[in-house]
């Protein structure tokens, strides 16, 4: 038989569904409010380093090579064609070694022709004076007939004069003798200004052909010195660098033919970015890497302007020089600026420049997790920053390139 049941109440299940809903708006809620989760990072593939407080050095670091400190061109004086070429590029050569032997008929002719034009006047030289003398020698004995003709007719005169108050002699006969003792008298003087002037003459013509001579003599010598610069010597000790020529290759005047240096005294030339140049003054310490030593240095010139973005600067090698080390071999240079005492610096972001605002992950406590906060960087050197503010003695930063997560305010390291 049916058993009569009593109809279920729907109050319990609206007050449930009702339940359902607040609980599920509740977790949306809470969900929307919860942060989004913070990327994993490997902590391998970061470069962390500590905030110090203390003396930081600023360098600077910049390529360059080594180039020989005195370096000698050797270049034609005349022109020639190559005939000899007895050394070639890395020879240790002297003074007076013969690197190649030029040949020019033309100068050769040359020379002979100044040859004779010498002899020339060094023979008209000679007979110039000889010719000088001999009217000197002429005019002098020409004086001394005239004195001695003026000498009688002095005494002659003194005769008559003698016999002229005893009344022995005319008056005609005194004035005649006293006048032809006033002739020569003159007659001794113009001579005696003639031989001076002669003796002058002969000097000033006799200086006048010896410069004619000496003239012949400097153009002889030039001949002869560019006959003897065809056999082309170094002209320094040193190693034969470079010399880019053939037999028969004709060369004109004026044209490099060879490059000698010495490769025991070596400076560094480094090229040094335009934006850090300003920083570099002379006598700054240096090292310079050859990549097989490390040598001391210092700063001792700076190019006025720049070059490619890159300012050159010499430096001096101050320590011995290691092995391997030659002309031409690159090498790295770090220059000290200035030693920077008691202040905050890091480890060189990747991505943080001098005087800038940046942000940077700092690792908490638990060293399980990095939250960015902006520093405020001051001067910066090769590896190192200034910290001028936001970050404090102990605090761990990451410093390589984080930029992939510029979009992130937390990361957690694994």
């Amino acid at each position: 038989m049916d058993i009569a049941r009593a109809p279920k109440s729907k109050t319990g299940r609206y007050v449930a569904i009702a339940g359902g809903l607040v609980a599920l708006v509740g977790v949306s809620v809470a969900l929307t409010r919860l942060e989004p989760a913070a990327p994993s990072v490997e902590r391998t593939t970061l470069w962390i380093d500590t905030v110090r407080r203390g003396t930081m050095v600023r360098q600077v670091r910049a390529p360059g090579t080594l180039v020989p400190e005195q370096i000698r061109w050797v270049s034609a004086l005349t022109a020639g064609r190559v005939e000899a070429l007895p050394v070639r590029p890395g020879t240790a050569v002297t003074r007076e070694t013969p690197l190649l032997e030029l040949s020019n008929p033309d100068v050769q002719l040359q020379a002979l022709e100044a040859e004779r034009q010498l002899a020339a006047a060094e023979a008209e030289l000679v007979n110039l004076k000889s010719s000088l003398e001999t009217q000197r020698l002429q005019q002098e004995a020409t004086v001394a007939t005239v004195n001695t003709q003026f000498q009688d007719a002095r005494r002659n005169t003194d005769v008559f004069s003698a016999l002229d108050k005893k009344g022995l002699s005319s008056t005609n006969e005194v004035q005649r003798a006293a006048e032809q003792a006033a002739e020569l008298k003159s007659r001794l003087d113009i001579e005696r200004q003639r031989l001076a002037l002669l003796t002058q003459n002969v000097k000033q013509q006799y200086e006048m052909q010896r410069a004619n001579v000496e003239r012949a003599r400097g153009i002889a010598q030039f001949q002869r010195d560019r006959v003897l610069s065809m056999k082309v010597r170094a002209g320094e000790d040193g190693v034969l660098q470079e010399m880019d020529l053939e037999l028969g290759q004709w060369v004109v005047p004026g044209q490099l033919l060879a490059r000698v240096a010495q490769p025991s005294r070596l400076k560094a030339e480094l090229r040094v970015p335009e934006t850090q140049a300003k920083d570099v003054v002379v006598g700054q310490p240096v090292s310079i890497d050859t990549r097989n030593g490390i040598i001391p240095g210092r700063v001792i010139r700076i190019e006025p302007q720049a070059l490619n973005g890159t300012v050159g600067v010499d430096v001096a090698l101050e320590g011995a020089l290691p092995r391997g080390a030659r002309p031409s071999l690159s090498v790295d240079g770090t220059i000290e600026i200035e030693r920077l005492v008691n202040v905050l610096y890091v480890g060189r972001p990747a991505y943080g420049q001098a005087e800038s605002v940046v942000g940077l992950f700092r690792l908490d406590p638990d060293g399980q997790h990095a939250q960015r906060v902006n520093a405020k960087l001051g001067r910066s050197s090769v590896n190192t920053i200034e910290v001028v503010q936001g970050l404090t003695v102990g605090d761990r930063v990451i410093i390589s390139d984080v930029s992939q997560w510029d979009t992130q305010e937390r990361l957690r390291l694994k």
